[in-house]
């Protein structure tokens, strides 16, 4: 299932080249805040039922916080799952420590401290978090005292019971996937994190992938759609 959103933003249709279902649907009036509780109910929705029917949901979405909506539907389907975060950043801002105020900054950290009283809070042993190369101080100062673990990329098991397994592809060395938003150089490599994917699917303990792309669109359009369907198994867009 491809949400063609960036935060509440509707991305063009060529964002996410993949040839599956789009779910895109009107958001409500509001601040940013409502539309994105409207859009992740809506995702969470889709997600539980698949699980329900037996399948393993795959999202792709145009940033990280469509992983709460994920997150919310593993969760609506009867499961609660450890979470396997691949990125290039932290992803572990709270809006008091951020410097910029990019909401994408602060995805995981809201799914272990949720902004609203209705959502459950993720604990931090079950979370491990995938490279992270690229940390700001509040962050780093964070995982140093939380039960969060962190590894490299080579090093990445999967945990017991059902697992939520999101992949931001900036992950990637900026050098191999160009157009990134927040590119960061010196990261594993393609074939790297695309084996590291396969082995942890493979362990058929995943019971949601969630794929962000959170690059510029329409740029390097063959290799985006082929880096995503190896990813995803899913055919690219004709």
């Amino acid at each position: 299932m491809l949400v063609p959103y960036h935060q509440d933003q509707r991305l063009p249709d060529d964002a996410l080249p993949l040839d599956a279902p789009r779910f895109a649907p009107a958001l409500p009036d509001g601040d940013l805040w409502d539309r994105l509780a409207a859009l992740h109910d809506g995702v969470a929705e889709q997600v539980a039922a698949a699980i329900r029917r037996g399948e393993r949901p795959t999202v792709v979405s145009g940033d990280c916080l469509i992983a709460l909506g994920v997150l919310e539907g593993v969760r609506r389907a009867g499961l609660e799952p450890s979470v396997v975060w691949f990125d290039a950043h932290g992803d572990l801002h709270t809006p008091a420590s951020s410097t910029s105020g990019y909401v994408g900054g602060m995805a995981l950290r809201f799914a272990i401290e949720p902004p609203a009283d209705d959502l459950t809070p993720l604990a931090e042993e079950c979370v491990t978090l995938v490279d992270a190369r690229d940390l700001d101080p509040a962050e780093a100062e964070y995982l140093a005292t939380s039960a969060v673990r962190r590894v490299p990329v080579a090093d990445v098991e999967i945990p017991e019971g059902p697992v939520l397994l999101h992949v931001d592809l900036d992950v990637i060395d900026s050098a191999e996937l160009p157009g990134l938003l927040f590119p960061a150089p010196d990261g594993p490599t393609r074939s790297a994190v695309l084996t590291a994917v396969r082995r942890l699917l493979d362990s058929g303990r995943v019971a949601a992938l969630h794929v962000a792309c959170p690059w510029e669109p329409g740029r390097d359009q063959e290799n985006r759609r082929r880096l995503l369907s190896e990813l995803t198994g899913l055919p690219g867009q004709p």
